[in-house]
């Protein structure tokens, strides 16, 4: 009896064990980079090829590092960004791109995932962000725009000026 108990606390704990490596090994992995919408600009030479993932769960790459002498927003800045924003299967559900029009707002207005993300880079910069549902719009998604419940969202960010 009790080898059957430490048996499974044995195969337990190799499973929890093997799943950290696993998730690890995950956020290591090589990412191809994005189709950037018509109208985005240039990117870095030789942009990450992996994303880094902050202490909230935000995934994030630097495409193109903005001005030396750029302004970074703080969370209530006015912010001017163009914005591509995709579903893990690849399909768009917005994009100010396409509409032809940056969008200007309040970083704090944003779903948390942005305004994370914005304070991470100065104006000129864009931006590659994979949000977790906590940081994005959670278990309620936005059905209108065909963003379902707990969705991981996909983003390009292009952060034009700080107002």
């Amino acid at each position: 009896m009790q080898l059957r108990k430490w048996t499974g606390m044995a195969l337990f704990g190799l499973a929890l064990f093997l799943s950290a490596v696993a998730s690890n090994a995950e956020e290591e992995k090589e990412v191809p980079l994005p189709e950037l919408p018509k109208g985005a600009g240039e990117i870095d030479k030789d942009p990450p090829k992996t994303f880094t993932t902050t202490k909230s769960g935000l995934k994030y790459r630097i495409l193109r590092k903005g001005k030396a002498e750029g302004k970074t927003p703080k969370a209530d800045s006015l912010v001017k960004v163009n914005y591509h924003g995709w579903l893990a299967g690849g399909k768009v559900f917005d994009s100010s791109y396409r509409k032809g029009k940056p969008i200007t707002h309040p970083a704090n207005m944003f779903i948390k995932g942005w305004t994370e993300g914005l304070q991470l880079i100065s104006e000129g910069s864009m931006l590659e962000l994979e949000i977790p549902a906590k940081l994005g719009y959670e278990d309620r998604g936005v059905p209108q725009a065909g963003i379902p419940p707990n969705a991981r969202l996909h983003f390009i960010l292009e952060l034009i000026e700080v107002k």
